[in-house]
């Protein structure tokens, strides 16, 4: 009876020490991921999602639209935001084109006979007054596209910082 009872105190000695291990080795990666900013993480989470084709109200690598991929790119990052695009217009700030920067939204009116904003898009990158978003279009899917384009110059809105 002795004998179990030195086996199971050891055994537990051994499962504990490799607990205790497992756990520097967590705290350690938590460590690096804070290095990288939260806004490089949401729009690497975007672009993750690069390629998946359209599907309106989507939310998933089976389908997303316009807002889906802002919605889960940010709540990926414990970040709440409305689902539909022109309610996420009425969150964050409104900032000045020139002023926009990575991880900003636009918002763009693409319909003639809708009221308002209905598109949204995720600014991945701004380089010499270029500014790059990705976003969801019902004929390619998940895109990256480029401001500048007649199309997009067009229908903009306004754009807005959410961190």
């Amino acid at each position: 009876m002795r004998k179990w009872y030195i086996v199971l105190l050891i055994l537990s000695l051994v499962i504990t020490s490799c607990s205790s291990t497992k756990n520097v080795n967590n705290s350690s990666r938590k460590r690096v991921n804070k290095t990288v900013s939260k806004v490089d993480r949401v729009v690497a989470n975007a672009l993750k999602y690069e390629g998946v084709k359209y599907r309106f109200g989507g939310t998933t690598t089976k389908g997303m639209d316009c807002s889906g991929i802002v919605y889960v790119s940010y709540l990926e990052e414990n970040i709440q935001l409305p689902r539909i695009s022109r309610d996420m217009a009425k969150r964050g700030r409104k900032i000045a084109l020139k002023k926009a920067k990575k991880g900003d939204l636009l918002f763009f009116k693409t319909s003639k006979k809708g009221r308002g904003i209905n598109h949204v898009g995720l600014i991945i990158a701004v380089s010499n007054g270029s500014i790059r978003f990705i976003h969801a279009t019902t004929s390619k899917g998940v895109i990256i596209s480029d401001l500048s384009q007649k199309y997009w110059k067009n229908a903009y809105v306004k754009t807005n910082r959410i961190l």
